[in-house]
């Protein structure tokens, strides 16, 4: 246990015989999150999208941790055939997934869109996530106690759902998109652990953010880096990624957490520190737009969650959203 009583990589449980999956884990807060998990024993499966930057990540990984399992698959959360062929890829080498961690995302960006045309802060950020979890929940759900873990962001405190602007196409506003996009993330996960409650899980879904971590999220989805003045003036305001890494490792292990919770840094306006509960989006939690959103994700997606029910038609009739 840490002596100071703030909560870090010390207080992490063995993670031994079990299998986390870090999207966009080749950099940043995905790879501090790595670390994290690598140094506590676990098999570390990095999915990335740049396979060249993943077997780099990986390198580091295993220089510093000899003992670690890593292994580098491709994912373009951008593309909805890679999610699938990620997902059966996986499902048919391994027989159990303990933890899911949906880490990657594009910030403000310029307008764009994704292989299957959603704008591209949505598409990436939520409903490649939505997809992803989707086609590995049935192994999720057979992994007992097992977690999802799903990452979203400050920018949901002021973050809205342009339902009727999704794709951008009535006009776009990237810091605007880029906090619908997280807030998405945010509903998404607690509409998901609402779901696996109903059907007596004992997979979870916990949500997470990062504060403001010095990550390379500012070069606005290049992949570049940020120019140095830019740089310098985002480390100054920020906390370094392996602070922002914590409130994931946290949501990921944590035996005091039941799914639904919301994690992330403790210290003023929730932009650093040690990690804990924010309670500071709990009126975002609407029941209707929760429902919306998921029923619109199945939708966009193609791709339907195995305790779907039939009977839920009448709730989207009632929110105007056809069948």
């Amino acid at each position: 246990m840490s002596t100071n009583g703030e909560w870090n990589i010390e207080d992490m449980p063995n993670m031994y015989g079990k299998t986390v999956i870090i999207t966009g884990g080749s950099g940043g807060l995905g790879l501090e999150t790595a670390y994290g998990f690598a140094e506590k024993g676990a098999q570390v499966i990095l999915a990335v999208r740049n396979l060249e930057k993943g077997h780099q990540a990986a390198s580091g990984l295993l220089k510093k941790f000899p003992q670690a399992s890593v292994e580098v698959m491709r994912l373009d959360l951008a593309d909805l055939s890679s999610i699938q062929n990620f997902a059966a890829q996986f499902t048919a080498k391994y027989d159990s997934l303990h933890v899911l961690v949906n880490n990657a995302g594009v910030m403000i960006p310029p307008y764009g869109k994704t292989k299957d045309g959603f704008e591209l802060q949505f598409g990436s950020n939520h409903l490649g996530h939505f997809a992803l979890t989707g086609r590995l929940l049935p192994l999720l759900m057979s992994t007992p106690h097992s977690r999802i873990v799903t990452l979203s962001s400050i920018a949901a405190k002021s973050g809205y759902l342009y339902f009727n602007n999704l794709d951008g196409r009535l006009g776009y506003s990237a810091m605007k998109f880029y906090g619908q996009s997280k807030l998405a993330n945010l509903l998404f996960a607690r509409e998901l652990q609402k779901r696996l409650s109903a059907v007596g899980a004992s997979t979870i879904s916990v949500a997470c953010h990062p504060g403001v971590s010095n990550t390379n999220l500012i070069s606005r989805g290049s992949g570049k880096q940020a120019g140095r003045a830019v740089s310098f003036l985002w480390g100054l305001m920020s906390q370094p990624a392996s602070m922002g890494a914590l409130p994931t490792l946290y949501a990921a292990t944590h035996p005091g957490l039941y799914g639904g919770e919301y994690i992330g840094p403790t210290g003023k306006g929730g932009r650093k520190g040690y990690p804990g509960f924010d309670l500071s989006v709990d009126h975002k939690m609407n029941e209707e737009t929760m429902a919306k959103l998921w029923r619109v994700s199945e939708e966009l997606t193609g791709v339907k969650y195995p305790f779907y029910k039939q009977n839920e038609a009448a709730d989207w009739e009632r929110l105007g959203i056809r069948m």
